[in-house]
C-alpha cells in the first residue's frame, strides 16, 4: 500500500479547479495546490480542499513551479495534474486499487492522457506521460513550457486514464512567447525544446519560421523518435499551408528514416494523394493505416481514428469517386462498427439510401 499527494500549479482556475479536485476524491491523500498569481476566485477554491496552498511567483518557467510544488509532497508517491483534467470514476476507483497493492517494483506509473473525444465521450486523441513518481527517488522537472519529468526510475504502464476537459475557447500565444523570452535571454535549447518551439509557430501560422526551426531540429539528429517523426509530420502541414503539396509530401515520407510507418502518418500521406483525386494511391495508403498496430506505449501521440475509423470512411469516399458502391458501402459499414453516431457515417448511410431510390 502506498499514499499520494497530489501536486498542482495553477492560475486563474476558478472555472475547473473544483471539477478537478472533486474527480480526485479520495484517491488522493495530500494535495498541494502552487498558485502563480491568480486574480479570481482559485486560492479560495483550493483552500475549500487542502491547507497546503501555496503562492509561487511566476518566473517563465513551468518547470520551477512544478518542482516548487512537488518540492511540499510529504507522501510516498506524487500524482500531478492540471486543472482542467480530471479522472473519471472509474479512472479513480482503479487508482484506489492500485494504491492498495504493493508497490516495491516501481518507482514511476505511466498514464495514458486522453485530450479529445469522440462525439460519445470516447478517447480519440491519447499519449502516455509520467503521472505517478515516487517522491524518493531522483527526478525534476524539466522544460520552460511543455516541461517533462527527468527521473532515474523503474517504469511501469498503467491503463488509467487521465483526461483533459479544456473550456478555453482559443489556443494562447503563452506558450510561444516563453519560448520566445527563452531565446532573447540566451538560453540553451534542448533537441526537445527546439521540437515544440518549432510546432508553436505552426500553431500560430509563423510557417517560414516553423519549417526553419523543425527542419534544423531534424538535421541535428538528436531528437527523439517519436519527436522526429511527429516534427515530419507538422513540416507537412506548413508545407502544405504555404502551397508546396510536393514538399508536403516528401516531409511525410521523411518520417520513415526514423521508424516504421504510423498510421497517423500513413492518412495524412492518403489524404494529399486524394486532394490530387488519386484515388488509387490514396486507397493504398488508407489500406495499410488500416493494418498497422498502435503503439501506445511507445510515447507517440496516438491518433485513435487512424486506426480505424479515418481510414474507413475516407475508403468509402475513395471507392464511391471510383463507382464502385458495394466496396464504399463495405468501407462506411467498418467506419460505423468503431464509430456508429459519427456524423459522416450515419450521412454516408443517408447518400447511399438515396442512391437506392433512384
Amino acid at each position: 500500500m502506498f499514499t499520494v499527494s497530489l501536486c498542482m500549479i495553477v492560475k486563474d482556475e476558478e472555472a475547473v479547479l473544483a471539477r478537478c479536485l472533486e474527480s480526485v476524491g479520495d484517491a488522493a491523500d495530500e494535495i498541494v495546490i502552487a498558485d502563480t498569481g491568480s486574480s479570481d476566485a482559485t486560492r479560495e477554491i483550493a483552500a475549500r480542499y487542502t491547507d497546503k496552498v501555496f503562492h509561487f511567483p511566476w518566473t517563465g518557467n513551468f518547470s520551477e513551479a512544478r518542482n516548487f510544488s512537488f518540492s511540499k509532497a510529504t507522501m510516498d508517491f506524487i500524482l500531478w495534474l492540471d486543472a482542467d483534467d480530471v479522472l473519471s470514476e472509474g479512472d479513480r476507483a482503479a487508482l484506489i486499487r492500485m494504491k492498495q497493492e504493493p508497490s516495491d517494483h516501481f518507482d514511476v506509473v505511466m498514464m495514458p492522457y486522453h485530450t479529445a473525444f469522440d462525439e460519445d465521450g470516447k478517447p480519440i486523441f491519447s499519449y502516455y506521460r509520467e503521472r505517478l513518481i515516487r517522491k524518493s527517488i531522483p527526478f525534476a522537472w524539466e522544460g520552460c513550457v511543455h516541461e517533462v519529468i527527468v527521473h532515474a526510475g523503474r517504469t511501469i504502464y498503467a491503463d488509467i486514464g487521465v483526461k483533459h476537459l479544456s473550456v478555453k475557447k482559443s489556443y494562447s500565444d503563452r506558450n510561444l512567447k516563453i519560448y520566445e523570452a527563452q531565446m532573447e535571454k540566451g538560453s540553451p535549447m534542448s533537441p526537445r525544446d527546439r521540437f515544440y518551439y518549432g510546432r508553436e509557430l505552426y500553431y500560430h501560422k509563423k510557417y517560414p519560421e516553423a519549417k526553419e526551426v523543425l527542419k534544423e531540429f531534424l538535421a541535428s539528429g538528436q531528437g527523439w523518435i517519436e519527436n522526429n517523426i511527429e516534427a515530419c509530420k507538422i513540416l507537412s502541414y506548413c508545407h502544405k499551408e504555404t502551397g508546396d503539396p510536393a514538399a508536403a509530401m516528401e516531409a511525410l515520407t521523411s518520417s520513415f528514416r526514423h521508424d516504421v510507418p504510423r498510421a497517423e502518418t500513413c492518412c495524412e500521406i492518403a489524404a494529399l494523394w486524394m486532394e490530387q483525386k488519386n484515388y488509387q494511391a490514396a486507397i493504398f495508403w488508407y489500406q495499410l493505416a488500416l493494418e498497422l498496430p498502435r503503439q501506445d506505449t511507445g510515447g507517440a501521440f496516438v491518433h485513435e481514428d487512424c486506426y480505424g475509423f479515418l481510414p474507413a470512411i475516407q475508403l468509402c469516399v475513395c471507392y464511391d469517386r471510383l463507382g464502385d458502391l458495394e466496396k464504399a458501402k463495405a468501407y462506411n459499414r467498418m467506419a460505423g462498427s468503431h464509430r456508429p453516431h459519427a456524423p459522416a457515417y450515419l450521412q454516408n448511410l443517408t447518400y447511399f439510401e438515396r442512391l437506392s431510390e433512384t
